[in-house]
């Protein structure tokens, strides 16, 4: 394979996979317009909920698969906010708030019952990707942070705006991620990289984050599909 890429390109590379991310999926389109019913709202954070409490499987197999400590301790970090350090704290457990706020029960969420055939291949087929490949590329797949602090911001004024029934503990999720997200895009992006040192290492880079793309907006495809059927 060809010489390796300049960081700048590599870099570019990588960030020109923005419009494969799912910020323009139209079922995204339709939550900030303020179009959505309080039932596709419920569907929406009922399968979320099964992406959510996959990171942490996910970020454990990259543990598992990396043989460089100061990476491993620097990857725990995010098992630790998502799972938090005790039971009722974490980005799982605002979750939970989230759906809460939107009139789900803990129980429905926490036993899967709403969530759909094609979230669920998707979502598995991510933590096995990270089972799977070099810990590098399962690194870089999550490289999608790169484009989400955005969406993020937007979202959480246009749903404030658009639904002023949820109730603003609902949102703790989006707050406390957004105080981090921005930090962790730019040093998982560094991670990468430092660490693809050959082109076909970058190419397979580039391949994870592109995959990572397909695995968000199949779990939006799921839900818009079933949206007003369920």
């Amino acid at each position: 394979m060809s010489e390796p890429l300049p960081d700048e390109e590599f870099t570019a590379r990588l960030r020109g996979l923005s419009s494969r991310y799912w910020d323009t999926h139209p079922f995204h389109l339709r939550l900030h317009a303020g179009t959505l019913s309080k039932d596709e709202l419920q569907l929406w954070a009922a399968n979320r909920w099964y992406y959510q409490r996959c990171i942490p499987r996910k970020d454990a197999a990259i543990l598992a698969n990396c043989p460089d400590p100061d990476v491993r301790r620097q990857w725990r970090e995010r098992i630790v906010w998502h799972d938090g350090e005790r039971p009722g704290e974490g980005g799982a457990e605002n979750w939970l708030r989230m759906a809460e706020a939107l009139g789900l029960t803990r129980e429905e969420v926490l036993d899967e019952r709403h969530v759909l055939p094609g979230t669920r291949f998707a979502v598995d087929a991510y933590v096995n990707f990270a089972r799977g490949k070099p810990w590098v590329e399962a690194v870089a797949s999550g490289l999608t942070e790169m484009f989400s602090r955005g969406l993020m911001t937007r979202r959480l004024a246009d749903m404030r705006a658009r639904y002023p029934w949820i109730a603003e503990e609902g949102f703790a999720y989006f707050t406390s991620r957004l105080k981090v997200i921005e930090g962790e895009g730019r040093s998982t992006l560094d991670l990468v990289v430092r660490n693809c040192a050959t082109r076909e290492q970058q190419e397979a880079a580039v391949a994870a984050l592109a995959f990572k793309c397909d695995v968000l907006r199949a779990i939006l495809d799921a839900v818009d599909y079933y949206s007003g059927r369920s």
